[in-house]
């Protein structure tokens, strides 16, 4: 909620963050137990984005942080983010929210009443004139037994990646790993290193080669992808090995639905994914399009007299959640100061149908994985609204390499205070110098470059000539070349 802090002072706007734990971090804030009602994370987790892609739009992060942050220096760069914008002011720790409701002159005023728990039974009510729900959706596990006949029986231990730390009491273990996504990879390469040998099913469908049983039915961007650069490794060395659906439990061995058996298995590990909840929310707030929230463009209930309550953050796509949460945010304090006007309750119903039938057409949609968006349109499109937009053409006459890096280089989110309301001065230096960020964590050593032999020179001179020919010859033959961008960066196209 640091971002949606920060868009509330831009618009001139005084926030007032309630925060149920003690500190700030929120996903990123590793804790030893786990804390019932609080997302929690594993010790090995590190983000599967650049650091470039996930920083907040003016405020990149550190230079010589590592490209793919370990959740410490996540927390550590919303702490600077925190101190940078004077953010702790704001934030009222170990304040639950228990209720939120329309005050009775909600027609006129727009407020709402909020209601808050510090210790039990000690609560207290406050006014305030919008609402933006920042909570996140990964707080209740989703531990579906009753599709596992025989768990009731099982011999070993099983639990939820919910309460997953580490893999210190699995030494020598033999473990099975149900669920394919982001969560259930880290954690089978995790244990794969102490215990005798991990096994993850195909319960839950990804995205990798069909070699190491993991081609999915559905298309490469039908749904977030698995990303671990290790799990190819351990499936080679065979500390991985990947299994099909489980048909059932039988005391300590594990069948599934092709007929194989693993004997004597002494722990799983259901990654089986979240329930996403709002009970504090009124129940009229909380009606389903599909399997998602009734939110206009993901952030607004329709129905409401006064569009003074938005939702941030409950999103998914291909790209960082950060950018996402903050655009979403800088727009919905545009709404709440009538600077942006929102349609008819009738033309936000059918647009809410719209995107959630074309969602389902292009996405692989279900309970557990409810909505899922184009990161790029939907990016622009709500950047549009605000007008910060980049303007491409306009920047490739004002500064050709500031545009040439905005329409060819990956889509950061500096690029969205070039102009327009917040605009942010070290914006364009910020994208012309990100590529060095990049390269900075690698420079802990530098090795000398030994100088060329003759031979060599001529060598690499003729290598460059042929490698200029078949350029040539390629472009002659109107053949394209095609290259893969780092994982999850999104390029933007005129």
């Amino acid at each position: 909620m640091e971002n949606t802090n920060t868009a509330c002072l831009d618009e001139g706007l005084d926030p007032t963050c309630f925060e149920s734990s003690n500190d700030i971090g929120g996903l990123w804030r590793f804790k030893e137990q786990p804390e019932p009602g609080r997302a929690n994370i594993y010790h090995s987790v590190v983000l599967n984005s650049s650091k470039e892609m996930m920083s907040f739009s003016d405020f990149p992060s550190p230079a010589d942080f590592p490209n793919n942050m370990h959740h410490s220096e996540v927390l550590l760069y919303l702490r600077l983010y925190t101190q940078a914008f004077k953010l702790l002011p704001h934030i009222h720790f170990q304040k639950t929210v228990v209720s939120v409701r329309q005050r009775p002159d909600f027609s006129v005023t727009g407020q709402w009443e909020i209601e808050t728990e510090e210790k039990p039974g000690q609560r207290e009510t406050h006014v305030f004139d919008a609402v933006i729900v920042g909570s996140g959706h990964f707080t209740k596990p989703h531990l579906p037994l009753h599709d596992f006949p025989g768990i009731e029986r099982f011999d070993g231990k099983y639990f939820h990646s919910w309460e997953y730390r580490n893999a210190d009491s699995l030494q020598g273990k033999r473990v099975v790993v149900i669920g394919i996504g982001n969560s259930g990879g880290d954690i089978a390469v995790d244990i794969s290193r102490v215990a005798e040998k991990a096994f993850e099913t195909k319960l839950n469908r990804t995205f990798n080669h069909s070699l190491y049983g993991l081609q999915p039915q559905h298309g490469f961007f039908a749904q977030i992808p698995l990303v671990n650069d290790e799990l190819p490794g351990r499936i080679i060395s065979g500390r991985v090995q990947m299994r099909p659906n489980v048909k059932e439990f039988c005391d300590s061995s594990v069948v599934f639905v092709d007929g194989s058996i693993i004997d004597k298995v002494d722990v799983v590990v259901f990654a089986t994914g979240y329930h996403y909840s709002f009970p504090f929310l009124p129940r009229d707030l909380q009606a389903k399009s599909g399997h998602r929230l009734r939110l206009y463009r993901h952030v607004f209930p329709p129905g409401m007299s006064r569009p003074t309550l938005a939702v941030v953050g409950f999103i998914h796509a291909l790209g960082a959640i950060n950018p996402l949460a903050e655009m979403q945010a800088r727009w919905a304090t545009c709404v709440f100061k009538d600077l942006i006007a929102l349609p008819t309750q009738d033309a936000m119903l059918q647009s809410i149908e719209k995107d959630t039938a074309t969602m389902h057409q292009s996405f692989a949609v279900s309970e557990r994985n409810p909505l899922q968006v184009a990161y790029l349109p939907y990016m622009d499109s709500l950047a549009e609204q605000i007008g910060v937009r980049p303007n491409i053409l306009w920047l490739l006459l004002k500064d050709v390499r500031l545009g040439l890096q905005v329409l060819l280089g990956p889509c950061t989110p500096y690029q969205f205070r070039l102009s327009g309301p917040g605009q942010w001065v070290g914006a364009c230096e910020t994208i012309l110098t990100q590529w060095e960020r990049v390269a900075q964590p690698f420079k802990t050593r530098v090795s000398p470059v030994p100088e060329p032999s003759p031979d060599h020179k001529m060598r690499l001179m003729m290598a460059l000539s042929g490698v200029a020919a078949l350029f040539c010859f390629c472009l002659h033959a109107k053949s394209s070349f095609c290259s893969v961008p780092p994982p999850l960066l999104t390029w933007r196209a005129l």
